[in-house]
């Protein structure tokens, strides 16, 4: 085998390490928040050197965590939208899309929110909240959404409002942590009236399902 050919095996070898003690640590995170690397690590199948040679601490293995969740909230929403979509029904889409993956993540979201600086945080997210303001500025010009605060404000709060229903599934405080419900609010904030808000979540939903 080549010099290269091994480099490449090699390469191939550590992502696939490193995606699967991503897989294995979101799973006991979310079982227990106070898991330890050793647990981590036990649980992967690894040894400490080759967890720790991948995420040298936790706080580095919870950004890593966070960094997905981030990631697959964008990719999942990109997966399933469609040109043909208006400004409401997009909207709730990405909810969803979001929802998705905060509810895997809303565990570690928490945990990201403790361990990481909030300017941590603020970046991550940035993707989603420069999503979230393109797709509630197209709304505001069609008359779709509220524009009683500029569309990247907007996003804020309807960000806000994502995270605060995670973390009250979260905490007990919603037990149902229904995703239609949570795209129907997010809808509702944007400035959607609640009968077409929840018939729009309701209709995307399905389509998704």
């Amino acid at each position: 085998m080549a010099v290269s050919d091994t480099v490449a095996t090699g390469g191939a070898r550590a992502r696939s390490n490193r995606l699967r003690i991503l897989a294995v640590a979101a799973q006991e995170l979310s079982r227990n928040p106070q898991a330890s690397m050793d647990d981590v690590a036990r649980a992967a199948g690894v040894v400490r050197r080759t967890l720790y040679g991948h995420f040298p601490s936790r706080d580095v293995l919870i950004d890593g965590l966070a960094q997905q969740a981030a990631r697959e909230v964008t990719e999942a929403y990109h997966r399933g939208q469609t040109d043909a979509d208006t400004p409401d029904e997009a909207m709730a889409r990405f909810t969803l899309a979001v929802w998705e993956v905060g509810d895997r993540y809303r565990l570690l979201i928490a945990l990201a929110q403790r361990n990481l600086t909030g300017a941590g945080i603020h970046e991550l997210l940035r993707p989603v909240r420069e999503k979230a303001a393109e797709l509630l500025e197209s709304g505001q010009r069609l008359g779709v959404f509220s524009d009683h605060l500029p569309a990247p404000a907007l996003s804020y709060a309807v960000e806000s409002m994502t995270m605060g229903l995670l973390q009250a599934a979260n905490d007990g405080a919603w037990e149902t942590g229904d995703a239609v419900a949570a795209a129907t609010a997010c809808l509702i904030a944007a400035g959607v009236p609640a009968g077409r808000a929840a018939a729009v979540a309701e209709r995307i939903a399905a389509a998704r399902a």
